[in-house]
């Protein structure tokens, strides 16, 4: 959890974790399990007091739920107010208003009692005077009917099951600009130390409930004998993070910036055990950040400083292991309640993100994918642990019906910066909740609903750990009637072809290919790739005058053999590729073979010079080494800002397929379509642009939001696979103001589309 600051620790045992890691990543058998299914993307920007400008920042961070699973509640820390939502048709979330704290107030943490929801607020005025309270507020009106004073700046909260306690951490989080004596900045310690506190909730009225301390230090700030024998770093400082309360009404609480975990015993208020979250060397993941996954990386005796805990049985705990100052191992681990490990996942959290296209190379230096929320709860009589990775936007869910042996079971893309992972079993739900919001971009945080089923869930998966991502075209594999190949663009270097297999659901990434150029791999900005029907590519590259690889300055077609070896590089025409700015070719396709092959390609947006909104389709024939032009008109932009172009052009027939989108993302997005124009013939007269006309084939919109996520900006690839089939893939841009998330679906078949 954060709020106004972020956090860390250090450790005892070292723990080695192979290549392959101690997990599986291959999901657990789908007749026997639960599924879950993307119902619906709330913004909670939608959800401001009135007056308010949409623009601001606007988070869910933490959430809970009425007793009755129908009313969410969460934390805007950003807004200083706490948020309502009516979640009785979860595939329509709706807004029902906010409660404003006072200026400078933070809510960090909601947990519901009955008709009652505590929040506790952080009112610290500054690192070295922490404070805060616990407001309870009664759901049905939102009328605060107390208050009290905690002592100390809050973090997380949790309520038992038989609702007899509640439990809530009080951080006292470190100045991450503060240098102690004899330290670096950020270091600890830094008085005063954190603690946990208690809230008995005797009797039906709050008025009757009253607060106990488990002081976490000893007299005058001492380090507790407990804390120093467990060899957690910085003893005397200590800073409780998330707690958790299993049946026997025991707490485990993080203590993440001392790498170690704590165990309450909630009825007398004694602390039963301390132990060290330990260290870690993982191998077999990337530690550079340098726009390549290269999985050859370790990191050693790395804390691994967990965040979010839950228990998942009386005596087994899971910490995920988010990391902050020293540490983080970029996964998650399951510990008996004496401390011992039972299961670590070791790489397999990090190569999850590269199978599923979910690899953030940003934050490969830095701790990797961030797992950093987790949640267990039981779904049909099996119990399954939800872990959520805040830097690559995802929720992995395992079954952890044997805990020491969990299985993967599936991959749920989420929006940016999943915080809160609610599970509400009573209705069937995984509700996460998102802290990341930049109004510039379209990237709104919200609440995502998961309704659990057996969905056929769209999506990507590569059979081995690759970190493929910002697919930017398509192409049917000849002779397979269920094969196509991918591309990626200038996101990730150098450039890979990938082999995908769509008869498997989610369809599978099962070879890759890298282009080489003069022997040595090559980086283009690829955005369009046919495959030639007798063998070999066709790429079309998008040049871009500033970039830095020499590869990337120049739009290009380039032909490549079967084995990915550039074999010719094609320039526009040097009158044409005066006038090209960023936005260069996008789509490429094939007509004919041998001296008759004819390729054609499209430019994103309109030359200067041009008419308005008419952009170039060209026809390159190599045999000739001509070019002729014609037109294609572009739908009216909504805003100079938001403007539309072209990504991706295919041959259907005697027609040509073209994919137009706008720029905006989320609930601004408007304009996602394919049209298609006649395949013209003949060659136009030298210094005309004959426009030709174009028909609806498809309004995208509609399918983006239908899939209940955030839409997807780059709509970048079509094609008709052998089987007749039409499959779509949006480009994550690398998690460049974007989540991510990779949609690559059917939206039918060519003759349902095209009509042939």
């Amino acid at each position: 959890m954060e709020s106004r600051s972020r956090r860390v620790g250090l450790a005892a045992a070292a723990i080695t974790i192979g290549l392959t890691g101690l997990g599986t990543a291959t999901p657990a058998s789908a007749d026997r399990q639960a599924l879950f299914e993307r119902l619906a993307t709330y913004p909670v920007f939608q959800n401001r007091p009135a007056g308010t400008p949409a623009e601001d920042e606007t988070v869910a961070e933490i959430s809970t739920v009425s007793e009755d699973g129908r009313t969410l509640i969460y934390t805007d820390a950003p807004g200083g107010r706490v948020g309502f939502l009516d979640i009785s048709d979860p595939k329509r979330p709706r807004g029902k208003g906010t409660i404003q704290l006072g200026a400078g107030e933070e809510p960090t943490s909601v947990a519901v009692v009955g008709p009652y929801v505590l929040v506790v607020v952080d009112t610290s005025p500054s690192f070295t005077a922490p404070s805060g309270r616990v407001d309870v507020i009664r759901i049905a009106d939102r009328v605060k009917v107390r208050s009290l004073d905690l002592g100390g700046q809050p973090d997380s909260i949790a309520v038992s099951g038989d609702r007899r306690y509640a439990a809530i951490v009080i951080e006292n989080e470190r100045d991450e600009e503060a240098t102690p004596p004899g330290g670096d900045e950020g270091d600890l310690p830094q008085a005063p130390g954190g603690l946990l506190r208690i809230l008995d909730l005797t009797g039906r009225s709050p008025a009757s409930w009253g607060l106990r301390t488990v002081p976490f230090t000893g007299s005058g700030g001492a380090a507790l004998p407990s804390f120093v024998q467990a060899g957690l770093d910085t003893p005397q400082d200590p800073e409780p993070e998330y707690v958790t309360i299993n049946d026997d009404n025991r707490a485990a609480v993080t203590l993440q910036e001392n790498n170690g975990i704590a165990i309450v015993d909630l009825r007398t208020g004694r602390i039963e055990r301390v132990f060290s979250a330990g260290k870690v060397t993982v191998t077999g993941i990337d530690i550079d950040n340098d726009g390549s996954y290269d999985p050859t990386g370790k990191i050693e005796d790395t804390p691994r400083e967990p965040d979010a805990i839950a228990w998942i049985d009386r005596h087994t705990l899971a910490t995920a292991n988010e990391g902050d100052w020293k540490g983080g191992t970029r996964g998650w681990t399951v510990f008996s309640d004496t401390g011992r490990v039972l299961w670590d996942a070791g790489n397999s959290f990090e190569h999850l993100a590269a199978r599923y296209g979910h690899f953030n190379d940003d934050r490969a230096d830095n701790k990797g994918t961030e797992p950093e929320g987790l949640a267990v709860a039981t779904f049909k009589g099996r119990r399954y642990a939800f872990v959520g990775s805040e830097r690559s936007n995802f929720v992995a869910v395992y079954d952890v019906s044997r805990p020491t042996r969990p299985e993967f079971v599936q991959f749920l893309p989420t929006n940016a910066g999943p915080e809160g992972l609610l599970p509400v079993p009573s209705r069937g739900l995984l509700l996460v909740s998102s802290e990341n919001d930049d109004a510039s971009i379209g990237m709104r945080a919200g609440v995502q609903a998961f309704g659990l089923g057996r969905p056929e869930v769209p999506g990507l998966v590569a059979r081995d750990p690759i970190g493929w991502g910002a697919l930017s075209g398509l192409s049917p594999v000849p002779g397979d009637r269920r094969g196509l190949y991918a591309v990626s663009d200038a996101v990730f270097t150098p450039t890979r072809i990938f082999r995908i297999d769509t008869g498997r659901t989610p369809a599978m990434i099962t070879r890759t290919l890298t282009v080489t150029r003069n022997g040595t791999p090559a980086g283009y900005d690829i955005e369009g790739i046919i495959a030639r029907p007798h063998g070999g590519f066709w790429l079309a590259a998008e040049g871009d005058a500033a970039a830095e690889n020499p590869l990337a300055t120049r739009n290009l077609l380039v032909l490549l053999d079967d084995r990915g070896a550039v074999r010719q590089e094609v320039p526009l025409p040097a009158d044409i590729a005066a006038k090209v700015g960023k936005q260069g070719l996008e789509g490429v396709t094939v007509t004919g073979t041998g001296k008759d092959e004819e390729v054609w390609t499209i430019l994103q947006r309109a030359l200067p010079g041009d008419p308005a909104d008419v952009v170039r389709i060209g026809r390159y024939r190599p045999a000739t080494g001509t070019w002729a032009w014609y037109g294609y008109t572009l739908e009216k932009s909504a805003s100079a800002a938001n403007w539309n172009g072209v990504s991706e052009l295919v041959v259907v027939g005697d027609r040509l397929a073209v994919v137009e989108r706008d720029k905006a993302s989320g609930t601004d997005a408007a304009h996602k379509k394919i049209y298609s124009v006649p395949l013209p013939g003949g060659t136009p007269a030298p210094g005309t642009l004959p426009v030709l006309p174009k028909r609806l084939v498809r309004d995208l919109l509609p399918d983006l939001r239908g899939f209940g996520g955030h839409v997807q900006e780059k709509v970048e690839g079509l094609a008709v696979a052998g089987d007749g089939r039409v499959w779509v893939v949006t480009d994550n841009d690398g998690f460049v103001d974007a989540t991510g998330e990779t949609v690559f679906y059917s939206p039918g078949t060519a003759r349902g589309l095209f009509g042939r």
